[in-house]
């Protein structure tokens, strides 16, 4: 934990480039928008909830006195908002705009409460919101979610907005990512995890589905750059403009791993509500934050298989 201060607030150093307060910086994306941060020169003091470690403090961001004392403890120039319910068939519907709604507009309203004046405040939505639309999607497409998940975020955007004139917010709608150490609850890692550990038969959903797939470590400097650049008021897609379905997910697994896996449909991983296709445009954030370099989704597939081998991990 970090020391206390003569007045009892706990005192952060002060890097360089300034503090940021990371919510969820234990979770997939938090874990490497810190690395990439702290790189960076900055000094990332994340959020969790439980036991807290060195350089992070406990919160519970339903508790708006929480979110009051953990900023007045931080004092932090930017804040990156990424704590949320994630997992689109997490079993607690209400747990979804609890976590997600009422958490954000905490944060939110204590930093008012607090009167810090943060240099950004980057909150994640989700590509969700655009439902089951067709096309490349730009941030001007009409939102229509489909599940508790996706109406959470919209629900979330709606009442940022309402402190846009007081905070300098940019709501990011990441498009799906992945990576080293993702949950294998998501798609793309339990299909690398199988391949990895040499089964020989996978059960999936709909295989026909279409993805627009980023690598987590571009996302987390997608995240870094538009903290560095003057987007306060924006709502930006974060994504690489390329649908790739399941089936070419696992093609390309297969060529990796070397052997072909027998894919098994289990109807009970068919969702009524699936989203068929999800692709972004990237036109604006490429606007924003100049260059923009997907790396290419086989790139990311093959890092993901290495670091799962057994022998790798000995």
């Amino acid at each position: 934990m970090a020391s206390l201060s003569d007045n009892g607030t706990t005192a952060f150093a002060a890097a360089a480039r300034g503090r940021v307060l990371l919510t969820g910086v234990r979770g997939f994306t938090g874990r490497y928008l810190k690395a990439e941060l702290e790189a960076a020169g900055y000094h990332v003091i994340g959020t969790v909830i439980g036991d807290a470690a060195d350089a992070e403090i406990g919160l519970d961001i339903t508790s708006l006195d929480a979110c009051r004392q953990a900023l007045e403890q931080v004092r932090p120039d930017y804040v990156v908002h990424l704590a949320a319910i994630s997992f689109v068939q997490h079993e607690s519907a209400e747990a979804f705009y609890r976590v997600n709604v009422v958490g954000t507009t905490n944060l939110l309203q204590a930093l008012i409460d607090t009167k810090l004046a943060p240099r950004c405040v980057a909150i994640a939505s989700s590509a969700n919101i655009y439902g089951n639309t067709a096309g490349v999607l730009s941030e001007s497409q009409a939102p229509q979610p489909v599940n508790h998940y996706a109406a959470s975020k919209l629900a979330m955007e709606h009442m940022a907005r309402t402190y846009a004139d007081r905070l300098p917010i940019v709501l990011t709608r990441p498009f799906n990512y992945t990576g080293v150490n993702q949950d294998e609850r998501f798609l793309v890692p339990k299909i690398v995890s199988h391949f990895a550990a040499g089964k020989k038969v996978i059960e999936l959903g709909n295989l026909d589905v279409e993805r627009d797939f980023s690598d987590v470590r571009v996302v987390a400097r997608t995240y870094r750059a538009l903290l560095e650049n003057a987007c306060a008021g924006e709502t930006v897609n974060i994504c690489s403009g390329q649908p790739h379905s399941l089936r070419a997910i696992i093609a390309m697994v297969q060529e990796i791993a070397g052997y072909e896996i027998d894919v098994r449909v289990n109807p009970n991983f068919v969702r009524a509500s699936e989203v068929k296709t999800l692709v972004g445009s990237a036109g604006k954030l490429r606007s924003l934050i100049g260059e923009y370099a997907p790396i290419p989704l086989s790139h990311t597939l093959d890092w993901m298989y290495r670091a799962g081998l057994p022998q790798l991990n000995a």
